[in-house]
Formats: C-alpha cells, sequence, structure tokens
C-alpha cells in the first residue's frame, strides 16, 4: 500500500475520560486519525463492562479520577487481560506505575497524544521508544 496508512498495532481503543469536552475531542480526535473507538464511557463500571464484553481492544486510554472511582481500577482490570493502559490525568499516583504502559499529563495538545500512543505501539512491537517523547509523556514499557 504505497502512499496509505501503516497497518497499526494499536487500533482500536477504549476512552474512559469523565471530563465531556474533552471525551468529545479525544474520540473526534482519534476517529480522524484512523484509530476506531470502542467506547467512551466516563465511569469505572461502564470501563469495566466494556472491557468484559468487547475482546479486541488493543489500548485503554484513561483518566485516574473518575466520578464512581479510580481509573487505577479500570487499569487493573485491563492489565488482568493483558491490554495496555496509557493514563491521561493531571494527578498521576507512582504506585500505578506498574498498571500503565504511559502517562500522559493533562493538558496536552492532540500532537502528544498520537506521539504517546506511537510510542507504546513501538515498544510494543520490540522496538526502541522514539528518542523524541512529549515532554509531558513518561513511557513506563520497555523493549521485550
Amino acid at each position: 500500500m504505497l502512499f496509505g496508512r501503516k497497518k497499526r498495532r494499536i487500533a482500536r481503543l477504549l476512552v474512559v475520560e469523565d471530563e465531556p469536552l474533552l471525551a468529545f475531542d479525544t474520540e473526534h480526535f482519534l476517529s480522524g486519525e484512523g484509530f476506531a473507538v470502542a467506547a467512551t464511557v466516563d465511569t469505572v463500571a461502564e470501563a469495566l463492562r466494556v472491557l468484559a464484553a468487547d475482546k479486541d481492544l488493543d489500548l485503554v486510554l484513561a483518566d485516574v479520577r473518575l466520578a464512581d472511582g479510580s481509573g487505577i481500577e479500570v487499569a487493573r482490570a485491563a492489565q488482568g487481560r493483558g491490554l495496555p493502559v496509557l493514563f491521561v490525568t493531571g494527578s498521576f499516583p507512582e504506585e500505578a506505575k506498574v498498571l500503565a504502559a504511559g502517562c500522559l499529563a493533562k493538558p496536552y495538545p492532540q500532537r502528544d497524544l498520537l506521539a504517546a500512543i506511537d510510542a507504546i505501539e513501538a515498544v510494543l512491537e520490540g522496538a526502541k521508544a522514539p528518542r523524541r517523547l512529549p515532554g509531558s509523556f513518561s513511557l513506563f514499557l520497555s523493549p521485550a
């Protein structure tokens, strides 16, 4: 496929975000970049339901602070399924590093979200992380 988009390892995402405008913007941006957003939910309960039902997810984007609990609960469930989690939050608890592929600090430009997903995808494919990562992004994965 000359001049087309490369086939992504990370193609289908779950967005867990309780700020409606940010959730809408994230879903719209990711869809425009060729990702399939399986669902955009705003509670732990809804996220757990989607995780249990959707077997084709590749990545979970989760805020830490949610109305009915913590995105850490979502990350534990995702980890149990072998799914990487990108925390997108203004306050990242250090103890959550073991549950996450990375963390992108709010607020962030959309290009940083794309760069964070690309970095996670590269490491999952066995490559080294890109040399230049957004300043608001911390990558916790390392190549296998």
